[in-house]
């Protein structure tokens, strides 16, 4: 029994001595495996990788042709944002040109391409932005007769262009009117809910009573419309027949029936400023194009 007893314990102290010396060799031949013969394969498959993914992410380059133009330039061109803000969007991602987003700065667009920024498809065509101060005896309409001459003559040659007037001036109203061959923006400053301030000067056959001035400042109901005034005041230092008046809408019918509403003849208004923009080195008369931060502002408004 003493010997089956020994010799149990030899063959235990044998099994756990041969169990204690086989625990370390996986481990052992784990690290003899090396990690270092994988890693130059693991490495290359990863740079193989990240070469056909971006391969897929940009678009194909293809040899210079005529009318080139930068991307970049392409897209303040289009009047979505300046150059400079242009890089950034095209460094992030959101540009594609014909489908593949890119990334590339210095990318050349061709004509035929389409650019899609930020989920919009931009129009190739430049978009032009001119600020006129309109003289008198000028009007929007085209079918006034010869003698009332239309705005378009005040900027002729300005741009090759087909560009329109946002909103419409008779021939007795002056000040800022603004030019563009955009339609989006067009159609953003006639509409009846739009948010943009516009301040007018007008000129009234009388002093206009301060009773009527609260009257107008509360705000007004004309031909079944509610009409907001954001401000109405005397004009420091003039006649009180001498009015500024400050409202969203930039349809001047609407300044002249505010003062008739109250038995006042309006003899002159005067567009001061529209939307931002003001007649500051702006002589009656001339035009000059918007900045880049000007059209960025508009669009903003």
């Amino acid at each position: 029994m003493n010997n089956k007893e020994g010799n149990n314990k030899k063959s235990g102290t044998r099994i756990s001595s041969r169990s204690n010396a086989n625990k370390p060799k996986p481990a052992m031949q784990k690290r003899a495996q090396g990690p270092k013969k994988a890693k130059p394969t693991t490495k290359a498959a990863e740079i193989a990788t990240d070469k056909v993914e971006k391969k897929q992410n940009q678009a194909p380059k293809r040899p210079k042709v005529a009318d080139e133009i930068r991307l970049n330039k392409y897209i303040a061109n289009s009047g979505a944002c300046s150059r400079r803000d242009a890089d950034i969007y095209i460094q992030s991602g959101n540009v594609k040109v014909n489908g593949i987003p890119v990334i590339e700065m210095g990318y050349m667009v061709k004509p035929g391409d389409v650019v899609n920024f930020d989920g919009a498809v931009l129009t190739p065509e430049k978009k032009e932005y001119i600020l006129l101060n309109k003289p008198k005896n000028f009007t929007t309409a085209f079918d006034e007769g010869q003698e009332n001459r239309n705005v378009l003559e005040l900027v002729k040659g300005s741009t090759t262009a087909k560009i329109g007037a946002v909103g419409r001036m008779d021939k007795n109203t002056t000040g800022l009117l603004l030019f563009t061959n955009d339609t989006d923006m067009i159609r953003k400053f006639t509409l009846p809910n739009q948010k943009s301030s516009k301040i007018y000067q007008v000129s009234l056959d009388k002093n206009l009573k301060y009773e009527d001035l609260e009257k107008i400042n509360k705000g007004l109901v004309l031909d079944g419309h509610r009409v907001f005034v954001e401000d109405v005041s005397y004009i420091d230092n003039e006649p009180k027949s001498e009015i500024g008046i400050k409202l969203r809408s930039s349809n001047v019918k609407v300044v002249r029936s505010i003062f008739e509403h109250f038995d006042y003849d309006v003899l002159r208004i005067d567009r001061v400023a529209f939307a931002g923009l003001t007649k500051k080195n702006l002589p009656r008369g001339n035009w000059r194009f918007l900045t880049d931060q000007e059209i960025i502002n508009l669009k903003n408004t």
